[in-house]
């Protein structure tokens, strides 16, 4: 167990440091952090203003102000579009999660390595997932300084309800982009086909509307976006945890099971 661990934890501190070592990296989480700053302050500034007119619009009316909680009206607001933003980066981040490994030769070392294929795909989620988490800490502070100037503070557990249905979300994504990168020598394609997963599962909700049903709420059930927009207004829900774990799981067990073909295939 020890070296089982031992293991892991190299193939995870190789990842992470690869991430760290690219520039490709670095240009897709400057740009994040860009258009993730711009509409936070937009997001802001805007509900700010529009508070602030109306309370103005009711004073000179001779009506009482309304009691307007901005702080979560703000965190719904921008993690709603952070979460769309997310699932755009996240393929481009897990592109190369095997496919480099597959165009460089290195993935057949890695198929016949006495490391498990489930420890070897544990310790590359885990390493681009610290990868995002790194992300959208800075977000995270400007969050937390912003909303602790509110009077009443915002409520810390649906600030990190909301955020840990975003990593969760993104370990779901990520997953199940290891998988299709496990598939090709090409980053591109990788990306293209974990996009176009990805905009199927969005659209789950939408479609589970229109066939109605039993069939029509299992398929809005499988829903990411859906139980993502659940946590971030509060509403936490267990069935959304087991959803999330059944990506996540289901990713690292295709992945597994795609590195053991090749295993069958070189030996």
């Amino acid at each position: 167990m020890k070296i089982l661990v031992g293991n892991c934890f190299a193939i995870y501190k190789k990842e992470l440091q690869g991430y760290f070592a690219s520039p490709l990296a670095y240009g897709v989480a400057g740009l994040f952090w860009l258009v993730n700053g711009v509409w936070y302050s937009m997001s802001l500034f805007g509900l700010l203003r529009d508070v602030g007119q109306y309370d103005m619009q009711q004073s000179l009316q001779g009506g009482s102000p309304v009691a307007v909680d901005v702080p979560f009206l703000v965190l719904q607001n921008f993690l709603g579009v952070l979460g769309v933003i997310s699932l755009v980066v996240l393929p481009m981040l897990s592109m190369g999660l095997y496919a480099e490994e597959r165009r460089q030769g290195t993935l057949e070392l890695i198929a016949t390595s006495p490391v498990h294929n489930w420890a070897v795909a544990l310790a590359k989620l885990l390493g681009v997932l610290t990868f995002f988490v790194g992300m959208i800490l800075p977000l995270m502070l400007c969050e937390a300084v912003t909303f602790s100037a509110a009077n009443p503070p915002l409520a810390p557990t649906l600030f990190l309800v909301s955020h840990l249905g975003l990593v969760l979300m993104a370990a779901s994504v990520l997953s199940m982009g290891m998988f299709i990168s496990s598939l090709t020598a090409s980053t591109l394609l990788s990306v293209v086909f974990t996009f176009v997963l990805v905009l199927m599962l969005v659209l789950l909700e939408g479609i589970g509307s229109l066939v109605g049903g039993a069939m029509g709420e299992a398929l809005t059930h499988l829903s990411l976006l859906k139980h993502y927009g659940d946590w971030v207004q509060g509403n936490f829900d267990s069935s959304a945890l087991v959803l999330f774990g059944s990506y996540i799981f289901l990713g690292l067990f295709l992945t597994a099971q795609s590195i053991e073909t090749l295993r069958f295939q070189r030996s």
